[in-house]
């Protein structure tokens, strides 16, 4: 190797696509990050419109990352929208915190949302998940101590008419930025949330 060549190993890196998605939602974070990270993941999940629940779902995940990345590597892990729970889901109740270094949610509904309120519960089961005070999400931010084990940074915009309202799409710790886009797909599609978000990645 010549002098003067500085060489960075990046962590593999795990994206988790919302409910309406599939892996193509994060070509241009892909594009944007320019093969800086090149161990990377992105599972097809059957989302199946909300009627799989989440913690099936984050089984689903913790499948994906174990069969292609093996049991004990570290990894960083970004969730997009519910992608963004069914993470938080692994790495909170199934294990994933003995791995996972650094865990970025973006405009996912991490204290619920107002939109997932009107549907029955019995039939989508994972919509659901997301309510206001459902017993997922009172699980998870009832006890903290395995995700504050773990680097967390929440993404969101204000407005977001998917997460309602848009200030409840954070995790309960780690740094919070608000994205200046005024819709839910902008978050992976304007220039103006690719850019702080590839860095964030980029960065060691």
């Amino acid at each position: 190797m010549e002098a003067g060549w500085l060489v960075i190993s990046y962590r593999p890196l795990v994206l988790v696509h919302g409910l309406l998605d599939t892996p193509a939602v994060f070509n241009r974070l892909q594009r944007a990050l320019g093969g800086r990270r090149q161990s990377l993941l992105i599972p097809a999940l059957p989302l199946r419109l909300g009627l799989t629940p989440i913690e099936e779902a984050a089984d689903l995940l913790g499948a994906h990352i174990r069969e292609n990345l093996g049991l004990h590597d570290p990894i960083d892990l970004l969730g997009f929208s519910i992608g963004g729970v069914i993470a938080r889901t692994w790495i909170q109740l199934q294990g994933g915190h003995e791995r996972t270094r650094r865990f970025i949610s973006v405009g996912s509904p991490q204290q619920g949302t107002l939109t997932a309120q009107p549907w029955p519960g019995r039939i989508f089961k994972g919509l659901a998940d997301l309510k206001w005070g459902s017993r997922l999400l009172e699980t998870l931010n009832g006890n903290l101590d395995t995700l504050q084990r773990v680097e967390c940074h929440s993404f969101y915009s204000a407005i977001d008419l998917a997460v309602l309202p848009g200030w409840r799409a954070v995790l309960p710790i780690g740094v919070r930025t608000q994205l200046p886009v005024a819709t839910h797909p902008q978050l992976l599609r304007d220039q103006a949330a690719i850019r702080p978000l590839a860095e964030a990645l980029i960065r060691l």
